[in-house]
């Protein structure tokens, strides 16, 4: 996966959220007539086809409704359970709906369901309930950080097929289980000063080491005998990522760490952190790329670099005396529009460009974003036979205004909206290590010991469970 890989996937992921759906079924409605020739380069060809709509896709591929996907315990999962998240799953990680994808997630999410629907048990069990409220504001938390608004997600559901009551429900049962863990282990964890001072005292040892921001999916192997069928799974999980779907999504669906519920956010490691194989992998690892399945202790891991941070000790280059290597190439990025198009047709089409401008960094991601945004067209200006210097002036203008790796701000030719993106990247941002207060060391130390016991806590269920796959 390329450096660009999470950006975008995460893009897409973002765009399926907010206004691709929208803008998808207006460019997927009858053909319009030719517009005028373009100053920009050639307008494209008219736009494929669009897919099924997922909720059509899963339902030629299920049993009935009401059919019964599994048992666990005296708890019956229905095909409508199994259905409905499978189309939360595609709506939210920017899959595309094929029989393919489907026929691979079926036993994935199935396999989730059966462990979800322990942690109810056992969360009944012990009297614990989740308020409306608790759901409610890890709702917020989801629109917040995907920069949408509850009326937008509510509205890719509906598109996607799913009901909110789907998402509710998943998100009540990781709150669930995060109150069941913390109240089996809470009193038994007891990390005291001298803990503290022992883990300060080892980050500040490895202040001028290498530190990454790093996100992990884990799958663990609690029977050696599952071993090859885990990684089978980890390894079908990396190749969804590869093709698009958002980290984030993913670890939420799939992870077995506590860690799913943020996402898979594991916060910041420093080199020599983690198990070795675990640290050998993230020191070939660049901002924005995903690691294959690692065997490591407890099971698989899938790692991915969100960002990077240099020892204290280094000196940093001024980006401002960093240049491009090679020779200045651009892309085009077009969504195109008939000229008489609905004033709301071009506010949706304005939205989405505007939203691909602000995340650009080059153009690696750009053949994967035009495959995941439909309608979107993406032209390698040089493959084409055309010359920076053969455009117009104004086109000229904005490229030199524009910096490494952005896109020139959206404009309405013709042909559409489009933008040009200069393929050059834009230098990363490495910043200095920065130690955690003794707070955030502490938290951290809880959160470690109460990762492990909840992995034995769910291994232990799963094992006096008595569970029927039909």
């Amino acid at each position: 996966m390329s450096r660009n890989s999470l950006r975008f996937a995460a893009l897409g992921a973002l765009l399926a959220l907010a206004v691709a759906p929208t803008l998808a079924q207006n460019l997927s409605g009858p053909p319009a007539a030719p517009p005028p020739a373009a100053t920009s380069p050639a307008a494209p060809s008219t736009a494929a086809p669009s897919n099924p709509p997922p909720g059509a896709a899963v339902q030629s591929d299920s049993g009935p409704s009401d059919g019964v996907a599994a048992v666990v315990n005296d708890a019956i999962i229905t095909e409508y359970d199994l259905r409905q998240r499978i189309l939360l799953y595609i709506s939210t990680s920017g899959q595309q709906p094929t029989p393919e994808t489907i026929a691979k997630l079926r036993p994935q999410i199935l396999a989730q369901l059966e462990t979800e629907q322990l942690e109810i048990q056992e969360a009944r069990h012990k009297n614990i309930t989740v308020s409306p409220t608790d759901v409610d504001k890890s709702i917020d938390r989801i629109v917040n950080d995907n920069h949408l608004t509850k009326e937008q997600l509510s509205e890719l559901l509906t598109k996607g097929g799913v009901q909110m009551s789907t998402l509710r429900a998943q998100i009540a049962v990781q709150i669930a289980w995060q109150k069941a863990v913390q109240d089996e282990f809470q009193d038994r964890v007891n990390i005291t000063q001298q803990d503290v001072d022992a883990e300060m005292a080892r980050l500040l040892q490895g202040a001028n080491k290498t530190h990454y921001l790093v996100s992990s999916i884990f799958l663990g192997v609690d029977n050696p005998d599952l071993d090859a069928k885990v990684l089978k799974d980890a390894q079908d999980i990396r190749a969804q990522l590869a093709t698009g779907a958002n980290f984030a999504t993913v670890a939420r669906q799939f992870s077995q760490s506590p860690t799913a519920a943020a996402g898979g956010d594991l916060g910041w490691v420093y080199e020599g952190q983690l198990p070795s194989e675990l640290d050998a992998a993230l020191h070939k690892m660049d901002i924005g790329q995903v690691s294959e399945p690692i065997r490591s202790t407890g099971g698989y891991y899938i790692l991915g670099v969100r960002d990077r941070e240099v020892g204290a000790n280094v000196v940093l280059p001024d980006p401002a005396t960093l240049k491009p290597v090679g020779p200045l190439t651009v892309a085009r990025v077009l969504l195109p529009m008939p000229p008489t198009a609905p004033a709301q047709y071009k506010q949706n089409a304005m939205k989405l460009a505007t939203q691909i401008h602000d995340h650009v960094n080059g153009c690696d991601g750009l053949p994967k974003l035009a495959e995941q945004v439909h309608g979107l067209v993406y032209q390698d200006i040089q493959k084409m036979g055309l010359k920076i210097s053969e455009l117009s002036p104004a086109i000229q203008d904005a490229i030199n205004k524009a910096g490494p790796g952005e896109a020139t701000p959206p404009f309405i030719s013709p042909a559409g909206i489009e933008m040009m993106v200069r393929c050059d990247k834009r230098p990363l941002e490495v910043h200095k290590v920065t130690l955690p207060t003794r707070q955030q060391v502490e938290e951290s130390l809880f959160d470690d010991q109460i990762t492990m016991l909840s992995r034995r806590y769910i291994r232990d269920l799963r094992r006096n469970a008595n569970v029927e796959t039909k």
